[in-house]
């Protein structure tokens, strides 16, 4: 069902799009392309939600090397490359959107590295997906922006693997980066998340073992999305209200 909407939503930012395009045709050649880097704006503020990044970026440091955030619009990005940041990296993957596209461009501007690193918010992660992280902090060009859309659930876990990979924080502690203060919401179906890191706690209170051993050797994402049990408000909360990805 999750899969489903998800879908349905793709196809309505399409349509939307769609629509911008249209009423762009119907312009003269000269004219529409005057206005299609307008209408691709609008598109990305009004179609894809980035209008709220404008006044909440929800961008917090986690390191003098790290930053989290929401999606950046690109005057921001040019304001985190003054700030000294190197890489942007990208948790919600290549799509085919203008808020991708002018990520792109903004980033190629600044002279920042852009790298795609695809994550998901409602299904247990990949034991290839958090050794693949583990070598991303190990290789990416310091410092950087981790982002999402909204800056709560992907790039919090991603933020929790950054502080546990890069600093050794405790994954007790460094999981604090699932959390309401970013707009985290555990009730919903993005607290799979939680519950990934807690696997791991549980397992290591009865059997010491460290965290990379555990996704390793003993991880099984079947099993931790098995205990998942998510309530209805906080999906809607989180679907139709944050229409989070």
């Amino acid at each position: 069902m999750a899969s489903l909407t998800k879908r349905a939503r793709r196809v309505l930012r399409r349509s939307g799009w769609a629509g911008l395009r249209l009423v762009t045709s119907a312009l003269p050649v000269s004219w529409r392309r005057r206005a299609e880097p307008y209408a691709r704006y609008l598109d990305m503020l009004l179609l894809d939600h980035l209008i709220i990044r404008l006044f909440f970026p929800n961008r917090h440091r986690l390191s003098d090397q790290a930053w989290r955030a929401a999606q950046p619009l690109p005057h921001q990005i040019r304001d985190v490359a003054r700030r000294g940041v190197r890489t942007v990296v990208n948790l919600r993957g290549q799509l085919d959107t203008s808020t991708y596209a002018y990520e792109q461009a903004a980033c190629r501007e600044a002279g920042i590295n852009l790298v795609d690193y695809r994550v998901r918010s409602r299904a247990a992660p990949t034991r290839d997906e958090v050794l693949g992280a583990r070598e991303l902090f190990k290789t990416v060009e310091y410092p950087i922006l981790m982002h999402c859309k909204s800056g709560a659930d992907r790039v919090g876990l991603m933020s929790a693997l950054y502080l546990h990979t890069r600093h050794q924080i405790p994954i007790a502690d460094a999981r604090n980066q699932l959390s309401l203060r970013y707009g985290h919401i555990r009730q919903a179906d993005t607290g799979i998340l939680d519950h990934f890191l807690e696997a791991y706690l549980a397992y290591a209170e009865k059997t010491p073992i460290s965290f990379y051993e555990w996704v390793e050797t003993v991880y099984d994402p079947k099993d931790v999305e098995a205990r998942l049990h998510s309530q209805s408000w906080a999906n809607r909360v989180v679907d139709k209200i944050f229409r989070r990805e």
